[in-house]
């Protein structure tokens, strides 16, 4: 398949929303959670990567967040994609969705982690009233904390959502500080039947997958998806 881009827009410097839709198809099925692979040549070299899908299932279309590795071989090639220009894709692919049946569950995202969470949320809160969740988002400043005013609305709307931002570099803030671990026994309180979902880099996963260890979670309480 071939994913065409309809439009893109920076959300914070280096870091841009993607749209896209899938032409020859009517329908593009996916469980919110789950990611796509692009693939493409760059310099005479085949180049495969995974990205988060940050939106519900809509039709054709399907959302990205992504932030720009300067250095890197694929992103700049995505962040130079004007509407109209199409990229190799396959799809959908992961596990990192909600499991059944529900529980209370914390979610922890660090920067574009927090991508599988946007397509995640908006449709399980409604769904299952019964139970809370707790969506706990570390970034350096505030301009980082991505989709804010959405996860302020659903927590709004809904009474069984607490979104926690948390700076580890604030200014004029006067929310959580430091990293999303430091928040982390807050979140859980004195329970352990709780589900756990993370979405990040490698060491802020890695580490708190420790600690819930510790604490005497089960490996299936935690679901994780990281990031190198």
């Amino acid at each position: 398949m071939r994913a065409r881009l309809l439009e893109s827009r920076e959300i914070a410097p280096d870091v841009r929303h993607f749209v896209f839709e899938i032409p020859e198809i009517e329908q593009f099925c996916f469980v919110p959670g789950q990611f796509v692979s692009f693939h493409a040549d760059v310099n005479g070299h085949q180049f495969t990567r995974a990205y988060s899908i940050a939106s519900a299932p809509s039709g054709n279309r399907f959302e990205l967040c992504l932030n720009l590795v300067k250095e890197g071989h694929f992103s700049p090639l995505l962040f130079a994609m004007q509407p109209g220009d199409t990229i190799g894709m396959t799809g959908p692919f992961g596990v990192f969705f909600f499991r059944d049946p529900p529980r209370d569950s914390v979610l922890i995202a660090t920067g574009t982690g927090i991508a599988p969470f946007r397509a995640m949320l908006p449709s399980r809160l409604p769904a299952d009233p019964a139970h809370q969740y707790t969506l706990l988002f570390g970034a350096r400043y505030q301009q980082g904390l991505y989709y804010r005013q959405e996860f302020e609305a659903l927590a709004s709307q809904f009474n069984n959502f607490r979104f926690w931002p948390t700076l580890t570099r604030p200014e004029n803030w006067t929310g959580r500080t430091g990293r999303v671990q430091a928040h982390l026994a807050d979140a859980l309180g004195n329970r352990r039947d709780q589900n756990v979902y993370l979405c990040g880099l490698k060491e802020m996963v890695d580490s708190i997958r420790l600690t819930l260890k510790s604490l005497g979670f089960d490996r299936k309480q935690i679901v994780y998806e990281k990031y190198d």
